[in-house]
């Protein structure tokens, strides 16, 4: 299993999301980190593991409200061994060589409006979801054409809810596209979440709550990555 941490930014803060509901996130504060600042979270969270790939959400960009991109490059080339995910509401038509090689765009159907053409340069997709509502353009979750081997299963309500993941979804894209690799996004609560996801065949989770809250730690990720059940 592994798990790629989440940081999701608005503002100039690292946010605590919850639901999907972005109007309400505050700047973090947890038991993990008593820091919002990017820098901060980012060591906290190389401290509690060595993760070598992260998430990053930039809000900003996605809703069209300024962005973080100075910041987030930054971060990437003082993490030059790191990969970073990066979500900030790029349209799959319009997607360009990365400014750093070790960021990979992050294509959300929430943020697309056309289905465009697959690009050539690498990305991972991110089905969205709030509850079982598709996010995005209808043929982007149909269209295999335009879907990397890499690809999200991304339930905002989920979000921060402490609810589990969505199981029942993950399993079925699993079940009807067994040449991709799926990534499980919302909901994971702990290890046993985590568990559940590696039964139904997927071995990779964006978290972040749970690290936060220190429900699942570094000691239970070594158990993870080492089939060690339970955590």
């Amino acid at each position: 299993m592994q798990i790629i941490p989440v940081i999701d930014l608005k503002d100039g803060h690292v946010v605590h999301a919850r639901h999907g509901d972005r109007d309400r996130y505050q700047p973090l504060k947890t038991p993990l980190c008593s820091s919002s600042s990017l820098c901060a979270v980012m060591e906290t969270f190389l401290d509690l593991h060595d993760f070598d790939t992260f998430y990053i959400a930039d809000l900003n960009a996605i809703t069209r409200q300024g962005d973080h991109a100075e910041q987030i490059h930054e971060l990437s080339d003082r993490y030059g061994n790191i990969q970073f995910w990066l979500d900030n509401g790029s349209q799959l038509m319009e997607v360009d060589e990365p400014r750093a090689s070790n960021l990979t765009p992050v294509i959300g159907t929430e943020s697309q409006h056309h289905l465009g053409v697959k690009p050539r340069q690498n990305y991972i997709l991110s089905l969205d979801f709030t509850g079982e509502e598709r996010l995005g353009h209808p043929l982007l979750f149909e269209n295999k054409d335009v879907w990397p081997q890499n690809v999200i299963i991304m339930t905002l309500a989920r979000v921060g809810s402490h609810s589990g993941p969505d199981t029942v979804k993950l399993a079925e894209y699993k079940k009807k596209h067994p040449d991709k690799q799926f990534i499980a996004a919302g909901g994971v609560r702990d290890g046993n979440d985590l568990k559940r996801l590696i039964d139904i065949g997927i071995d990779k989770a964006l978290v972040a709550s749970a690290l936060h809250s220190r429900a699942i730690t570094g000691e239970d990720i070594k158990k993870l990555q080492t089939k060690k059940y339970p955590v």
